[in-house]
């Protein structure tokens, strides 16, 4: 069971990984005059999807991790 928690942990933190660098490219690529209807920039709004997925990504992580530390102390 442990064993597959630290692949899934492995997993969850690549997905921050990916979310930080897909953030970090829109934010590379702001185009100010390439903008939605509401005129807010399409790259902004990429930035802020990508924010919100790395907090989940990373919320999900610390909850693996907890998950793992806690079971360690019940096996000993």
């Amino acid at each position: 069971m442990g064993v597959l928690l630290i692949i899934a942990l492995v997993l969850v933190m690549a997905m921050v990984v990916y979310a930080v660098v897909r953030g970090l490219h829109a934010f590379a690529n702001m185009d100010p005059n390439d903008t939605d209807e509401n005129g807010v920039p399409r790259s902004l709004a990429r930035q802020n999807q990508m924010m919100f997925a790395r907090v989940k990504w990373q919320a999900v992580a610390v909850a693996l991790v907890a998950i793992i530390v806690i079971g360690g102390a019940f096996t000993k």
